[in-house]
C-alpha cells in the first residue's frame, strides 16, 4: 500500500533543487554560452518560486485561469495550423492585458489522415478555451501575448536537434508539425494532473478531470503519430529537456530500452504531475533568459 504523499511524490517527480548539473550540462551543450545559461537559470529559480508562492494561495478561478493560459497557446497553435486563423476577437478578450499572437501558418498537410486528425485536436482545444471562459465569467483572463515564432527554434536549439543559426518551424510539414505538437501535448497533462490537487470545487474538479483525459487522448495520438512515422530522436530529445526545465524526472520520450513508450508514466503507471510553477518553467523555457519562450509578456492571471 502506498500513502497519499508517497504517490502525489512519485507521480510529480518532484525534486527540491531548482538547478542541477544534468541541466546546465544539456543547456550548455546545447550551445548556450555562459552569460545566456546563467540568465536563463536565474529566470528560472525565480520564476518557479514565485509560482510556488502563488500557487498556495490560489483559489479555483485561479487555476481554472492558469488553464485558460494554456488552452490559449494548444488553441492558436491547432487552429492555425489547420486553418491558416487564431481564435476569433470575441474569444480572447478579458481581464489583465491582451496581447498579439506571432507566427502560425497553415501547415501544408501531405497525410490527409494526419490534417483530420490534427483539425479534431484544433476543434477540442478551441472548445476547452471557450468553456473554461464560460465557467469563468467575468474573471475570464484576455489571451496573452503568444509566440509562435521563434519560441520553437529556441527550444530545438536548447533540444539539441537544431544547430545554433538554424531554424525550426513546426508549420513547415507533416513531421514538423507532430515534433511541434509534442512540445504542448504532454506539457497540458501534467499540468491539469499537478492542478487537480489544487481545485476545491467538485464541479470544477470534474470539469478539470474531463479535460485531462482529452489531453491525454491527444497526447497519446501525438505520439502514436510520431513513433509511425519514425520520428524518434527528436521527441526524445524535447523529453529530456522538459524534464531539465521541470527539474524533475517527470517526463519520457516515445521510444525507450528499444521498445515503444506511448503513454509516459511513473513506475506505478501513474502518469505525471506537474507543479504550476515547474510548468511555469517549461513554457517560460526556463525563464527571463529566454525571454519567457511561449508567453513573452507571461501569463495573465494570479500564477504567472
Amino acid at each position: 500500500m502506498f500513502d497519499e504523499e508517497t504517490l502525489r511524490a512519485d507521480s510529480a517527480g518532484r525534486c527540491d533543487s531548482g538547478m542541477t548539473p544534468g541541466r546546465r550540462g544539456l543547456l550548455r551543450g546545447a550551445g548556450f554560452g555562459a552569460a545566456a545559461f546563467g540568465a536563463m537559470a536565474l529566470g528560472a529559480t525565480s520564476s518557479r518560486a514565485e509560482a510556488e508562492a502563488q500557487e498556495v494561495a490560489a483559489t479555483d478561478l485561479d487555476i481554472l485561469n492558469f488553464a485558460l493560459n494554456l488552452e490559449y497557446l494548444e488553441a492558436e497553435f491547432y487552429l492555425r495550423a489547420t486553418t491558416g486563423s487564431g481564435l476569433p476577437q470575441r474569444d480572447i478578450t478579458g481581464v489583465g492585458h491582451q496581447g498579439a499572437v506571432t507566427g502560425g501558418s497553415l501547415v501544408p498537410f501531405k497525410n490527409p489522415q494526419l490534417a483530420e486528425l490534427a483539425a479534431e485536436i484544433a476543434n477540442d482545444e478551441f472548445n476547452h478555451v471557450l468553456f473554461l471562459r464560460q465557467a469563468l465569467g467575468n474573471h475570464a483572463v484576455a489571451e496573452p501575448a503568444i509566440n509562435l515564432s521563434t519560441s520553437f527554434t529556441a527550444l530545438a536549439q536548447a533540444a539539441g536537434f537544431v544547430a545554433q543559426g538554424d531554424t525550426f518551424d513546426p508549420f513547415a510539414s507533416d513531421n514538423n508539425f507532430l515534433v511541434g505538437a509534442f512540445i504542448f501535448e504532454d506539457v497540458g497533462v501534467t499540468a491539469y494532473h499537478g492542478a487537480a490537487r489544487l481545485i476545491k470545487s467538485k464541479p470544477y474538479l470534474s470539469a478539470a478531470a474531463g479535460i485531462l483525459a482529452v489531453e491525454a487522448y491527444h497526447a497519446s495520438e501525438i505520439r502514436l503519430q510520431l513513433l509511425l512515422a519514425g520520428i524518434i530522436d527528436r521527441p526524445n530529445s524535447i523529453s529530456r529537456l522538459r524534464a531539465t526545465l521541470s527539474g524533475a524526472n517527470d517526463d519520457k520520450g516515445i521510444f525507450l530500452d528499444g521498445k515503444p513508450n506511448i503513454v509516459p508514466t511513473n513506475a506505478h503507471s501513474i502518469a505525471y504531475a506537474r507543479s504550476t510553477g515547474q510548468v511555469l518553467n517549461v513554457v517560460y523555457g526556463g525563464g527571463s533568459g529566454s525571454d519567457y519562450l511561449f508567453f513573452p509578456n507571461k501569463l495573465n492571471g494570479a500564477i504567472r
